[in-house]
């Protein structure tokens, strides 16, 4: 394998896993890679991908990045919650010298942007519990497979379009349990008391008689939860003394404050789940699989409108397109019919297209697009635009609500 015009800035074209691929833009970077989206040439309709290069050794020595990286998505491939790695490769043009390369599937928003867009108010509880199970369900998966993730943050859960779940990425530091290869593992803010511990004791040249376990990724996630929960960010709550002396009386007050939104809902369920995932003795926090069998994940709850703009699928909602007269009129309601699958036909082929002229749903058009690309860019387009006098606004849905013939009433 070998890639091409890669140098300082963003490569134009690389040829990995024999095709050719089109870089698109840069997508971020951090001290041992840069990540860049690309586009298999000569396949418009093949989906986008994400290639993450590693700094060449000696910048980042020993057992860090492309190894350890590779080395565990291969042994957890397959998973739905867990990123998918569709190959490997060497680029010989890298301007430091020949880097590895993973060719990974492209996702779309990370919790990180979600929280930045919650302002303070929080997330709903649908995202949380589905960003809950869907964490959990893959922690559950390669902790049985006994890897330890050891780097789970917002920004390392990012929400899959194509198959509407968030999953988890960046297994640079991941480490087999019982064989811990890097001694600094996690991120400030989101790392486990014993995580802490041994790494100042590392710092200090000298050896943690307790071992990091995969019980560090469940205190991970119980930040991860309380921060969507609350829309604040907890990292100097959590390093502070009086969280060290009583975690559980501020994770009360966070649940009992009339500024969260979600306080109003009985969240009594969430807030237990999250106080048995940040026990600071690891040997009493909750596993993943206990974890999924918490009464919270017995709730239905439906998403907020905002939820719907945010988290991109197949499924296109158009709202205030309709009026109750032109429902009524079967020659007026085929017209529109046809009118708007001509317009969304502009931006891909149309598998679906639905307008219940009942509640629920009534006047809301459905459109189901062959992929969440086609169903993205409809939507950046359609947004704001005019039709029938009216401004449409454009929303993405469930595809697995869809397809059961499912249409949410209380959308807030």
């Amino acid at each position: 394998m070998s890639g091409c015009v890669w140098g300082a800035a963003p490569p134009l074209l690389l040829e990995a896993l024999g095709r050719l691929w089109e870089v698109q833009a840069p997508l971020g970077s951090g001290s041992s890679a840069s990540v860049y989206r690309v586009r298999c040439c000569g396949d418009p309709r093949a989906p986008p991908g994400a290639v993450k290069e590693f700094v060449p050794p000696p910048a980042r020595p020993g057992p860090y990045g492309f190894r350890k990286e590779r080395a565990a998505l291969e042994q957890l491939r397959g998973h739905r919650n867990i990123v998918t790695l569709y190959g490997v490769f060497t680029n010989h043009y890298s301007a430091n010298g020949p880097s590895r390369c993973l060719l990974l599937e492209l996702l779309d928003i990370s919790v990180s942007e979600l929280l930045l867009h919650s302002s303070n108010q929080g997330c709903s509880m649908w995202m949380i519990q589905h960003c809950a199970r869907d964490v959990l369900e893959a922690l559950a998966f390669l902790h049985h497979k006994g890897y330890v993730h050891a780097d789970l943050k917002p920004r390392n859960i990012l929400w899959s379009a194509e198959e509407e779940c968030f999953k988890l990425i960046d297994f640079g530091l991941s480490f087999k349990e019982g064989n811990q290869d890097v001694k600094y593992i996690q991120t400030d803010g989101y790392r486990a008391p014993e995580a802490e511990l041994q790494n100042c004791l590392a710092q200090a040249g000298l050896q943690s008689e307790t071992e990091c376990t995969s019980a560090v990724d469940l205190w991970s996630l119980g930040i991860v939860l309380l921060e969507m929960f609350s829309g604040m960010k907890l990292k100097h709550t959590v390093q502070s003394q009086e969280w060290k002396t009583n975690s559980s009386a501020i994770i009360d007050r966070i649940f009992a404050s009339e500024g969260v939104v979600n306080s109003a809902i009985p969240a009594y369920h969430l807030r237990d789940l999250i106080k048995s995932m940040l026990h600071c003795d690891q040997g009493k926090r909750a596993s993943a699989e206990k974890a999924l069998c918490s009464p919270f994940f017995s709730i239905p709850f439906a998403p907020h409108i905002e939820d719907l703009v945010m988290l991109p699928t197949p499924v296109l909602r158009l709202l205030n397109v309709l009026s109750d007269a032109s429902l009524q009129s079967e020659e007026e309601y085929e017209d529109i019919l046809e009118d708007i699958r001509e317009e969304c036909q502009k931006y891909g082929p149309v598998v679906s297209l639905l307008i219940p002229k009942e509640n629920p749903g009534k006047g809301q058009v459905f459109v189901e697009y062959a992929n969440a690309g086609d169903s993205k860019a409809a939507q950046k387009m359609l947004t704001g635009k005019i039709f029938d006098g009216k401004f449409v606004v454009a929303t993405f849905y469930p595809l697995s609500a869809y397809k059961r013939g499912y249409l949410y009433q209380n959308l807030l």
